[in-house]
């Protein structure tokens, strides 16, 4: 029952992260079609969003060290649609000459994404060589 309740809280964290991609995601889109129309709101979306993403992350990392996670679920894809998303904002803006700027809650959450994935992939190897010592 104890393992059963530890996946179902994994999972809630996981879905939690997936739709508030989906919605962060819809709106960076919307603000640049709307010229920066929305850059507040985008900024309360972000704070968000890096808030859950930090305890799903916190959460899947403190179950690895536990022994108690061993799913897979890459942050690399995170990082690679973020930088997809970075890359055509910019390229787009540039070769349509709009008046927009990418917003700055948008390159700082780029910016959490990406540490959080540095931190991550660090603790796994860090847990990986503690895991063969033994």
């Amino acid at each position: 029952m104890g393992k059963d309740l530890i996946n179902k809280d994994f999972l809630f964290w996981r879905y939690l992260i997936n739709c508030w991609s989906i919605v962060l995601f819809v709106f960076i889109v919307y603000d640049f079609f709307s010229n920066n129309a929305y850059v507040n709101f985008l900024g309360i979306l972000s704070a968000i969003y890096i808030s859950v993403l930090a305890l799903y992350v916190g959460n899947k990392e403190f179950e690895r060290w536990y022994d108690r996670h061993r799913g897979q679920h890459p942050g690399e894809l995170f990082v690679i649609i973020w930088s997809i998303l970075i890359f055509t904002l910019i390229l787009v803006d540039f070769v349509l000459q709009k008046p927009y700027e990418v917003p700055g809650a948008v390159i700082s959450t780029y910016i959490a994404v990406l540490t959080i994935l540095a931190i991550t992939k660090k603790s796994k190897e860090l847990y990986k060589n503690k895991r063969q010592k033994k």
